[in-house]
């Protein structure tokens, strides 16, 4: 087990206790001595002896973290929150922007007509909805479907990258251009972006289009097959089967 070398030990009370002094404090209780010493303490040895709070372990103790989230204005308008649905040692996460009216009524995400179009996909890529992770930038809809603020995103992004830090999953795909540039932390438009992996902290992340994209420009069936060819990249980096397609002529 790594040791405190004593110097640093040292140089961390008589920091502390110089502290003190200057404030006008007189006495140090043991409590807050015991404290400083473990401040300087090697992180590893830390977290060997500090497991972590309850609230933040696995998706759960997240969730209750989170609680009733009134830490922007979204909390006014929300009807409920929607967290994130799926196992927690997911091999693939889906993450989109925002809940939408449906999402927002029944507190799960993409269960709407974007929703439905999301689930196609999945079992089209030989997977049951069930076998993912699904989830989003925002944990609250904005109103009317707005796009996100760059403060809300700031707020709650934070809460999405616990959750993948929690499910460790092999590849992520960032649905549409809120997600891929949250994610990516880049103003480059999602055209841009797809059809290639980038990372996030040695993740592989496949930015693709948003399935409300697919909704709004049905007539445009190349869309469709621009997306497809993104999963089939996504099905090769897990390594599993890729379903045969054929464009209809």
């Amino acid at each position: 087990m790594n040791r405190l070398h004593p110097q640093s030990m040292y140089a961390s009370v008589r920091e502390y206790l110089q502290e003190l002094e200057e404030s006008g404090v007189d006495g140090l209780p043991f409590e807050e001595l015991q404290q400083t010493v473990n401040r300087g303490r090697e992180p590893e040895q830390q977290r060997q002896e500090q497991p972590l709070p309850a609230v933040l372990q696995g998706l759960e103790g997240l969730r209750r973290k989170i609680g009733d989230c009134q830490r922007c204005d979204l909390a006014q308008s929300r009807t409920n929150l929607v967290f994130g649905a799926g196992p927690e040692k997911a091999r693939l996460v889906f993450v989109g922007e925002a809940p939408g009216a449906d999402e927002d009524r029944q507190g799960q995400p993409f269960v709407g007509e974007a929703g439905q179009v999301l689930t196609r996909l999945i079992e089209a890529m030989g997977l049951k909805r069930t076998q993912v992770y699904i989830c989003n930038v925002l944990k609250c809809r904005p109103p009317a479907n707005r796009n996100p603020h760059k403060d809300e995103i700031a707020t709650c992004s934070p809460f999405l990258q616990q959750q993948l830090q929690i499910i460790k999953p092999e590849v992520i795909v960032a649905l549409g251009t809120f997600a891929a540039q949250t994610l990516l932390e880049t103003k480059e438009p999602i055209s841009r972006m797809r059809g290639q992996f980038h990372s996030w902290h040695g993740i592989p992340v496949m930015p693709t289009f948003h399935p409300s994209f697919l909704l709004h420009n049905k007539e445009n069936k190349q869309h469709y097959w621009d997306v497809w060819s993104d999963m089939e990249q996504v099905l090769r980096k897990l390594k599993l089967p890729v379903p045969e397609k054929k464009k209809k002529a």
